[in-house]
């Protein structure tokens, strides 16, 4: 018997996903993919709309205009599919998402998309068989566009609705005293609205900063709020950096952890994003979904207690497209058999522990989903567990030499252009004309 997927978001991580199962059609049924909007690409896909559809649900992107990429096209690209050699290593959004239509349309993934249709619940359902043992399969309720809804059975299910689209927004004591603009770069588009006007950007890490950069470049005066130690980083003038935001005063001012006051027209959280998973049970799943972490997830992709139900894509910060390859393959091959996993105890055991050894180097709470440099040691233990090809090591040398280069040159690490000459090596080619 076939097995039957469903796959939750036409997204990089679910058309990646979708790619690998219509490869495999001895052992797999063709994917049935669920899209919430009428596109592929997830993320990628820019709106100028902001707050909700038509529909009334929210809008599910919170790409920028002139969001160009922060990792070149030769560590980004899946291993498999590169990007057009031409295109400049840094690229504008739109190019990426021109990049997952021409993967989508290369693997013939489109006949298996639902578009606008939401998943509105995932639900196991144990079955005990002839021989005793356990058997689970997934029950997955969606509407289409004209509100018709059905329920049907799959064999597993891979979630790849990304993590992009609920906004954190930190709980400010005042905040309703604040008189100006209150909003979440979920919702920013374009710097120049902003222009002359007072704004206080809250959060440093990669959105907080490129949009700081992106308002100074229209005269805004930019405070860049944050927790972290003082940025050395050379910033444009008018920018300035300010400790975190600690309250709202009675009359509108904000108040920072230095104990300074200062007023401003416009306060834009740059504060990430919230785990949010409506069509799933928590606790029926034996897991935690909370803002910034869910939790048990054996090798960050299933719940001990439901091996069949795979999170693709939830690492931050990595190299998403080759991550997300990665799993995707793991996660087949537990499905066909072809690895074995360790017994439920087992599973959750691991991941405790490796929790508490995190816990233990003074790792916070909203950071244990944080890979950075674990992404690597990562990718290759589900290589070599599930017999599939190693990421050549050039994707770690050149993601490591750009992201020294962003801390030198934050405005202008883009013109940078990259060749990879060899599974181990790359090139410096030249620098672009245009400016960031």
């Amino acid at each position: 018997m076939l097995k039957r997927v469903a796959v939750v978001g036409a997204g990089a991580a679910g058309l990646c996903a979708a790619r690998h199962i219509l490869s495999r059609p001895n052992s797999f049924a063709p994917p049935v993919v669920f899209e919430l909007t009428d596109k592929v690409g997830g993320t990628w896909c820019y709106d100028e709309r902001v707050g909700t559809y038509d529909n009334g649900r929210p809008v599910h992107s919170s790409m920028y205009r002139d969001l160009r990429t922060n990792l070149p096209k030769e560590v980004m690209m899946f291993p498999d599919f590169p990007f057009d050699p031409q295109l400049s290593s840094f690229l504008p959004h739109q190019e990426v998402q021109k990049y997952l239509e021409s993967y989508c349309q290369s693997h013939h993934i489109r006949p298996h998309i639902r578009f606008s249709t939401v998943v509105e619940n995932v639900k196991p359902v144990v079955m005990t068989t002839e021989d005793e043992e356990e058997r689970t399969t997934w029950e997955v309720t969606s509407s289409d566009s004209s509100g018709c809804q059905k329920t049907e059975t799959f064999d597993s299910v891979f979630v790849c609705s990304g993590h992009y689209s609920d906004p954190h927004i930190p709980d400010i004591p005042g905040m309703e005293n604040f008189k100006g603009q209150v909003l979440h770069s979920h919702s920013y588009r374009y710097a120049e609205p902003f222009s002359g006007q007072s704004v206080v950007v809250l959060g440093a890490k990669a959105s907080g900063l490129d949009i700081s950069i992106e308002l100074a470049k229209v005269g805004a005066k930019v405070t860049l709020s944050h927790r972290r130690p003082r940025l050395t980083l050379p910033l444009p003038s008018g920018i300035q950096q300010s400790s975190a935001v600690v309250a709202v005063e009675d009359d509108g001012r904000l108040r920072f952890q230095d104990g300074s006051v200062s007023e401003a027209d416009i306060l834009m959280f740059c504060t990430g994003y919230n785990f949010r998973y409506p069509f799933l049970d928590g606790d029926q799943l034996g897991l935690k979904i909370q803002n910034n972490v869910v939790s048990p997830l054996y090798r960050f992709l299933l719940p001990p207690t439901f091996p069949s139900l795979f999170f693709i894509g939830i690492c931050k910060i990595i190299c998403p497209f080759p991550n997300f390859n990665c799993q995707v393959q793991f996660a087949l091959a537990v499905l066909d058999g072809s690895v074995t996993l360790p017994s439920q105890a087992k599973m959750a055991d691991e991941v405790r522990q490796e929790l508490q050894e995190k816990v233990a180097r003074g790792v916070e709470q909203r950071h244990l989903l944080i890979m950075d440099q674990d992404q690597w040691e990562y990718c290759q233990t589900l290589a070599h567990t599930a017999g599939f090809p190693l990421l050549p090591p050039v994707v770690r040398s050149l993601y490591e030499e750009v992201a020294q280069q962003r801390q030198i040159h934050p405005q202008n690490y883009r013109r940078l252009n990259y060749r990879v000459i060899s599974e181990t090596e790359w090139e410096l080619v030249n620098r672009s004309a245009d400016s960031d």
